[in-house]
């Protein structure tokens, strides 16, 4: 699978920008807020039908403009995919795939399967359990509709729970029945969810290990832990146990919505004792893992987008980096960085035809 070209509309800096890719390797180089990464973040959107760097969705329409279009053609399977996403002001985001609109953007999840690296990724790290969990949750999503539809309604059923007892405090008021209907909603989506992330890091860890060993260069032990309520007691019980906790604190303190990942190096907190390089072969050796992983579940092979991975690392990390690249198991690269110099040398030694866009 590969993007063969890409237009932009009133997307972030762009009024009006068209490119045509290369199939191997593409490379957008320029100054620091020139665009770079908003063209990277466009090509994620049409995958992921959402920004990765900007949430809010109207803040990706260039000041001034009342809408943004991006359009791109993809080739998968032998035949082309021409996915157009567009949001206007004030109205609902479409995404149309060969000029047929979805009824929900979560059924274009998975089509176009996608890896990004970027320095954004630190917040891995250094945020909180929330934004690890949606690692999580962007990878399996990728690979299955179902456990995305379980997230959608389970978060849904959250949040109506946790207005549930908001009402209780407001009107000094308690219903055991209404509360133990979502109880069962809660358990009846969690579950699948808990389960499907205890089968995830099962079989994603031994790949981020092998990719952390080899950008490394061998000489630091890293690990994955899920963290989870659920591996100690079903969600339902903890749910009933924590009824009394739940009513003082106004909303839902148990569940799949806690769970979390930890990151160690050493046996230690890569957050606290990782160096800045170690931090940043951990964030790359994650999202390879992912790549790697979502290959093998989708029978494609994903677009790798690597925005200014290149900072902050030593040239041995940088060698180890390209050479994981320059194989046939990877696909379509996108890579933007500051010095033009620097990524004509890096792409260079990958042996794969490129292209150069000087922004």
């Amino acid at each position: 699978m590969f993007l063969k070209n890409l237009s932009l509309i009133n997307y972030k800096n762009f009024e009006s920008k068209n490119f045509e890719f290369d199939t191997k390797i593409n490379c957008f180089v320029g100054a620091n807020g020139i665009g770079k990464t908003n063209i990277l973040d466009a090509i994620y959107h049409l995958s992921l039908a959402k920004s990765y760097f900007n949430p809010i969705a109207t803040q990706n329409i260039k000041h001034g403009a009342d809408f943004f279009v991006i359009d791109g053609t993809f080739e998968k399977d032998d035949r082309d995919e021409k996915i157009v996403c567009s949001l206007k002001r004030g109205a609902k985001k479409i995404i149309k795939r060969n000029a047929k609109a979805y009824e929900r953007l979560s059924d274009h999840i998975g089509l176009l399967p996608l890896v990004i690296i970027s320095p954004a990724d630190r917040d891995l790290i250094i945020e909180g359990s929330e934004t690890r969990r949606k690692f999580m949750d962007s990878v399996i999503s990728q690979s299955d509709k179902k456990y995305l539809q379980n997230l959608i309604k389970y978060n849904k059923v959250l949040s109506q729970r946790n207005s549930l007892l908001k009402y209780f405090a407001a009107n000094q008021t308690f219903d055991t029945t209404t509360l133990s209907v979502y109880n069962d909603q809660l358990t009846e989506y969690g579950n699948p969810i808990f389960e499907k992330r205890v089968a995830f890091l099962e079989a994603f860890t031994p790949l981020f290990i092998e990719q952390y060993t080899v950008i490394s260069g061998g000489n630091e032990n890293v690990s994955l832990t899920y963290e989870s309520q659920l591996l100690k007691e079903d969600l339902n019980t903890l749910l009933e146990k924590n009824i009394d906790r739940d009513r003082a604190l106004q909303y839902t303190s148990t569940g799949i919505h806690k769970d979390d990942l930890s990151f160690r190096i050493t046996e230690h907190s890569i957050k606290k004792f990782g160096s800045q390089g170690q931090q940043k072969s951990f964030l790359i050796a994650l999202k390879f893992a992912q790549f790697h992983f979502m290959k093998e579940l989708a029978g494609t092979t994903p677009i790798l987008l690597l925005d200014d991975i290149f900072d902050k690392l030593d040239e041995n990390r940088v060698a180890h980096i390209v050479a994981l690249v320059d194989n046939e198991n990877f696909g379509q690269l996108f890579i933007s960085d500051t010095h033009a110099e620097r990524t004509e040398k890096v792409v260079k030694n990958i042996h794969q035809s490129y292209k150069i866009f000087k922004l």
